[in-house]
């Protein structure tokens, strides 16, 4: 079971910065990722942890603003957002899974999914 939190309503140029809690199993061996969708279209890519070395991914739309890391011990990982845009608006869902490297961008990479929390960025 995955939850993400810290959604909310933002300027341009603002930050927030949103938490994926796992509850009921470990993720540990996981890679971690983070979607976002807007209505009427695809859910997309944003952000992936890989399960053996950390390393991690982003999209170029976000790269350079947003830094996921994960916290092994609580079984989290976070999503921190910065410099904004009102084209980050969306649903963002954590999402968890195994998927191969060719994959990790895709949505039927991932397994398990939580319900999402809402990002609204004002101009």
């Amino acid at each position: 079971q995955l939850q993400a939190s810290g959604g909310g309503l933002v300027q341009a140029g603002g930050s927030l910065r949103l938490s994926c809690a796992a509850s009921g199993r470990t993720f540990n061996g996981y890679t971690m990722g983070w979607f976002r969708q807007v209505p009427g279209k695809e859910r997309e890519f944003v952000a992936a942890s890989w399960r053996d070395t950390g390393y991690t991914y982003y999209a170029d739309s976000v790269k350079g603003r947003f830094t996921i890391s994960r916290d092994v011990a609580k079984n989290t990982v976070d999503l921190q957002m910065d410099s904004l845009v009102p084209e980050d608006t969306a649903v963002y869902y954590c999402a968890g899974g195994t998927p191969i490297l060719s994959s990790l961008r895709q949505v039927a990479g991932y397994r398990h999914w939580g319900p999402g929390t809402l990002v609204t960025v004002s101009s």
